[in-house]
């Protein structure tokens, strides 16, 4: 499969000319509401011979709107195109979201689509899409809109599981909460992160469980604490089993920002500078501060113990 092509802004976007059937939306976590929507467009380009392509947007809008208090983002752009890449999307167009974007009108957002991209001729959203200045343009608008344009458009209802809607705003809340499992069901694949291995100061190494240490910063920060974990690289064919620790380290050091150190219960073919991949599985325990190393060392040794037993590992 071809990478993802990525373009900052839809005037950016050189695309194919063949016909554009663009999925557009936030899509943070591109979670299994958002997949009803992308994958409408993957399929309808390919039974078409057009290009399918998701139009979504950065910074978000509450960074105009509510700079004070902004929506803490769930992945960053980069591990979002390789989710929509797994999807079939073959571009993603990231349109800055702007003051001068952001006075856009609802009736003339069409429009705006359609001279950007003349090849345009489908898009998809989800049931709840709002577009155009002040949030007034809703599905009825879009649709009559993409009816005098010669536009489709398709609308996905909403998916729902165990009863309430699936939101990135109902996943931001479990994962700050830490229920990464309840996350990852809502996901539809594990919540993951992704950076390269970066010398430590071989604290887990002298009690007996040597880590990695994964330079990580995301956005949205999970709860602290012990997380069941899988861990994938270029030089494992497939992710190993681990437990792994997110948050300050009070015991050893109060790091003064977030680390993210994964022990892995099998040997370790990863090393400094190797990039690695972390799918956080399931929550253990908060992270807290012992009275001292012989007291962490015994935990630690429990959570290894749990963890293994998640694995059917002795």
């Amino acid at each position: 499969m071809n990478p993802i092509q990525q373009f900052a802004g839809l005037e950016q976007a050189a695309l194919p000319p063949r016909p554009l059937h663009l999925a557009i939306g936030m899509f943070d976590g591109v979670h299994l509401g958002h997949r009803a929507v992308i994958e409408a467009a993957v399929q309808s380009a390919r039974r078409s011979g057009g290009t399918a392509a998701v139009l979504t947007f950065f910074p978000h809008p509450s960074v105009l709107f509510r700079p004070a208090q902004p929506t803490r983002l769930i992945m960053d752009l980069a591990n979002k195109a390789r989710v929509l890449h797994r999807l079939g999307v073959e571009s993603m167009i990231t349109q800055p979201f702007t003051p001068e974007f952001a006075r856009v009108t609802a009736l003339d957002f069409v429009p705006w689509l359609r001279q950007r991209a003349p090849q345009l001729a489908a898009v998809y959203v989800g049931e709840n899409f709002r577009f155009g200045q002040g949030r007034v343009g809703d599905i009825a608008l879009l649709v009559g809109e993409g009816r005098r344009h010669g536009l489709a458009v398709f609308s996905a209802p909403r998916v729902s599981l165990d009863g309430e809607p699936i939101s990135s705003t109902r996943i931001r809340a479990l994962l700050e909460a830490g229920d990464v499992g309840a996350a990852n069901a809502l996901l539809g694949y594990s919540y993951f992160s992704e950076g390269p291995v970066v010398a430590g100061k071989r604290m887990g190494r002298t009690i007996g469980f040597p880590t990695l240490n994964v330079a990580w910063a995301p956005d949205l920060r999970p709860r602290f604490g012990v997380y069941v974990v899988r861990v994938a690289g270029a030089k494992s064919v497939t992710p190993l089993p681990g437990v792994a620790n997110y948050g300050l380290r009070p015991t050893v050091e109060q790091a003064a920002q977030p680390l993210l150190e994964a022990h892995l219960l099998t040997d370790c073919p990863f090393e400094t500078g190797d990039v690695v991949t972390v799918k956080w599985r399931r929550f253990l325990r908060p992270e807290r501060k012992f009275g001292g190393v012989e007291e962490l060392r015994a935990q630690i040794a429990r959570d290894r113990a749990e963890a293994a037993a998640d694995f059917s590992l002795r």
